[in-house]
């Protein structure tokens, strides 16, 4: 705590089921800082050391933090199909440069049921010729999910790469109604 009793970059985090699989979900108080997919212990605890590391000090598992409650019900609701678009602060401290401007493009400008191709997204920021640029922003994205990196995809129709896995990525393109649901 600083002079004025608030956590100076306290980090909190719960693990939460979801359609895909358990998501990680880790704020601070200025947002949502990061989601990560498959949330099993050994993937929560590489998680861990890398926001202790960039952030500072050890998150606080802690599942029923007012930082942490929004996200979890926008979260719950979207995988219920009751909700298309996130509205929640986001601390963009883990990505920085191009990377951010790509993200923050695709937060604003994919919505919901749609996709963009990476070559598209890269002439959106300016930067026509940029796909493996945008692809490499996809795989940096701390906030999949959220920060929809799912409705990127190759111009040719491919589904294109995703760090979640593609039939995680799969299964979020079919809930928005991008792809049939997965028969087995």
């Amino acid at each position: 705590m600083d002079s004025q009793g608030q956590d100076e970059q306290r980090v909190v985090w719960a693990v939460v089921g979801t359609d895909i699989g358990p998501l990680m979900l880790a704020a601070t108080r200025d947002g949502l800082v990061n989601v990560v997919f498959h949330a099993s212990d050994a993937v929560r605890d590489r998680a861990l050391e890398r926001l202790a590391a960039r952030l500072g000090g050890r998150p606080v598992e802690d599942p029923d933090s007012p930082l942490l409650a929004e996200p979890i019900r926008q979260l719950r609701a979207y995988f219920a199909g009751d909700r298309h678009d996130f509205d929640l602060p986001l601390d963009w401290s883990l990505i920085s440069g191009f990377n951010r401007q790509v993200l923050r493009e695709l937060a604003s400008g994919v919505p919901y049921g749609t996709v963009v191709g990476y070559g598209d997204l890269a002439g959106r920021v300016g930067q026509p010729g940029g796909a493996q640029a945008v692809g490499a922003a996809m795989g940096a994205n701390p906030l999949p999910v959220v920060v929809p990196c799912h409705r990127v995809v190759e111009s040719g129709g491919g589904i294109g790469g995703f760090g979640g896995g593609l039939e995680t990525k799969r299964k979020l393109l079919a809930l928005e109604g991008m792809l049939p649901e997965p028969l087995f």
